[in-house]
């Protein structure tokens, strides 16, 4: 169940690292093409952080049956957050990232 602090926003966007037009759902935090995201939140939806920097996606967790997360940070403040990774997630970014993560 959702933190009570949690506002759900229906947005759509374009993605500023990969100009990807992206449909909002109302939980959608990433762009699915790159995975990038952009930290404008304190707490999920409520557009409170002044930052506003570019969170580049650095890892993906979890393992075949549970679900994926991808860990963000932001290159501005260096701020991090996890979030799920969705169905709609381009297969070949988690791939990448997984693989960018073996390598490191």
């Amino acid at each position: 169940m959702p933190d009570s602090k949690f506002q759900r926003r229906i947005e759509d966007f374009t993605c500023e690292q990969c100009s990807a037009q992206v449909k909002g759902n109302g939980y959608t935090n990433h762009c699915p093409k790159c995975l990038w995201s952009k930290h404008v939140d304190i707490h999920p939806g409520d557009r409170a952080a002044t930052c506003g920097g570019m969170m580049e996606p650095v890892s993906v967790e979890g393992s075949t049956g549970s679900p994926y997360r991808i860990r963000h940070r932001c290159i501005m403040c260096h701020h991090e957050k996890i979030n799920d990774a969705n169905l709609g997630d381009s297969a070949d970014a988690l791939v990448a990232l997984a693989q960018k993560r073996k390598n490191v």
